[in-house]
């Protein structure tokens, strides 16, 4: 399996390199990274400091979370239903043709 991303740390260095006048493509050579992955972790900087529009980090993780959570209730609310269901086929349902006592 690939890598799951870089540290913040190692993001951090490479955008003060591009502050301090590297240009994209020799970082991305010599860094052995993509020019698209500089370019994202740029505009994204940009977002985060108020420079332009867009979801900031926090904001991003805080909606991942999120829609996790949202999942995981959508997913115990099916697992609910189908119980329910499977109960009303064993349990006949009250107000049956007896009259109660």
């Amino acid at each position: 399996m690939g890598r799951r991303g870089y540290p913040p740390e190692f993001r951090r260095k490479v955008l003060d390199l591009l502050e301090a006048g590297r240009k994209v493509t020799d970082l991305a050579h010599d860094l052995e990274i993509s020019s698209q992955t500089i370019y994202t972790w740029r505009r994204q900087d940009r977002i985060d400091r108020g420079l332009e529009p867009g979801l900031t980090s926090s904001e991003k993780a805080e909606l991942a979370v999120a829609k996790r959570r949202i999942a995981e209730l959508e997913t115990e609310l099916q697992a609910t239903r189908r119980a329910i269901e499977l109960v009303r086929e064993v349990v006949p349902p009250k107000g049956g043709s007896r009259p109660s006592r």
